[in-house]
């Protein structure tokens, strides 16, 4: 077991409207690239359930609970997520403390952009 790589992950879960998931995903991207300059954010993964490919998690990792609530407050959250809510029918949002990372021995996952 390895320390933690994040203090703090947001988990989101969005169903998107019927037909606006490659725009959805593009959206993604654009908001994504401009969130990974903010300040205490370590990274973030989009991932879609295989069995409903409307529905997707976003998880973003966060230096403390401090760097995600500014984000969550700033008016570039507003700006930069706004694409998405347009996209989507549905949402909902947790916050998680990271308490342990364990590596697996696997070959790391190659994502496509």
């Amino acid at each position: 077991m390895t320390a933690p790589t994040a203090g703090v992950r947001t988990v989101l879960r969005m169903r998107t409207r019927e037909g606006c998931e490659a725009e959805f995903e593009a959206a993604w991207h654009r908001a994504a690239a401009e969130i990974a300059r903010v300040p205490g954010n370590l990274r973030q993964e989009l991932v879609r359930d295989v069995e409903d490919p409307r529905t997707f998690l976003i998880t973003s990792d966060w230096t403390d609970r401090a760097a995600v609530d500014g984000f969550g407050r700033s008016s570039a959250r507003e700006t930069l997520t706004e694409a998405l809510r347009d996209l989507r029918e549905d949402a909902a949002r947790n916050t998680y403390e990271v308490l342990a990372v364990v590596p697996g021995a696997g070959r790391p996952v190659e994502v496509r952009a």
